[in-house]
């Protein structure tokens, strides 16, 4: 039986968690325990479970977990891995704190403590996630395959080197919210040529759906995905240009960048 526990049952931890929970349905084989500075929102996510969940404090959520998911706040780490540090037992410690280094960890959680830092993304939430993770000195092949299993139960898991977790951070982690945007800007689109809303948002939102499932599944390079839809003179080649015009491309780079960025100064004020 794995016991499972969360601390800080925010989005990006409660999409996790519910995610994995869905994958254990049914299955005897998994228990939770939840912590969170505001009850109520550790109540909100065990009424989204099916396993069997407890609530505790920062302690009693360590005690009864092989395995804990710290998804505080950075500036709220280093005093609850302090607090973590006085719990009598072993136990892997998978963080998804931005910025907050293996190091950083391993120097609050103790001389002995087994670290996992990780980055996961909220479509964990519909088994379609994106993570990447990267051990600690002294976390094991096994805690690297149970980290697998965790984050790879609601999506795609990459085992990084840590230096790249801020950029993965900018990509996946923050990713989603650029996605959103696109989607959102297709559907405008769509309205300003008539479309009626619901519709627009309905095609927008499956066309890109399509396109990711068409490189993973393919495992084609989108460039040749999108040769293959651009006509010469035609409507695809069209729209391109208008994208190349309006500078697209590089305000997603920039994005990355800058969200990257952002995760290093997070890690350095914590």
């Amino acid at each position: 039986m794995l016991k499972l526990g969360l601390i800080g049952c925010g989005k990006m931890g409660g999409a996790l968690l519910r995610g994995v929970s869905q994958a254990f349905d049914g299955d005897d084989a998994l228990t939770v325990a939840l912590c969170d500075a505001v009850p109520a929102a550790a109540n909100a996510l065990r009424e989204t479970l099916s396993v069997v969940t407890t609530i505790g404090s920062p302690a009693q959520t360590a005690a009864d977990s092989d395995v804990i998911i710290l998804a505080v706040k950075p500036a709220d780490m280093p005093a609850l891995c302090q607090t973590l540090a006085k719990v009598k037992g072993d136990r892997l410690y998978l963080s998804i704190a931005a910025g907050i280094s293996v190091a950083d960890m391993e120097g609050w959680l103790g001389a002995e403590a087994r670290v996992i830092r990780a980055m996961p993304n909220t479509p964990a939430l519909v088994a379609a996630g994106a993570a990447a993770f990267t051990r600690g000195s002294r976390a094991t092949e096994e805690d690297a395959a149970l980290a697998i299993q965790i984050l790879g139960a609601v999506g795609t898991v990459d085992e990084v080197q840590e230096k790249l977790l801020n950029a993965v951070t900018g990509l996946s982690g923050s990713g989603p919210a650029y996605g959103y945007t696109v989607i959102e800007a297709l559907a405008d689109g769509g309205v300003l040529m008539g479309l009626p809303r619901a519709a627009a948002l309905r095609l927008a939102a499956q066309t890109m759906l399509g396109a990711a499932k068409m490189v993973l599944e393919t495992q084609r390079h989108p460039a040749v995905l999108r040769d293959e839809v651009t006509s010469p003179g035609g409507t695809t080649i069209a729209g391109l240009e208008a994208l190349e015009a309006e500078g697209l491309r590089n305000a997603l780079i920039q994005a990355v960048r800058a969200a990257a960025e952002r995760s290093k100064e997070l890690g350095k004020k914590a």
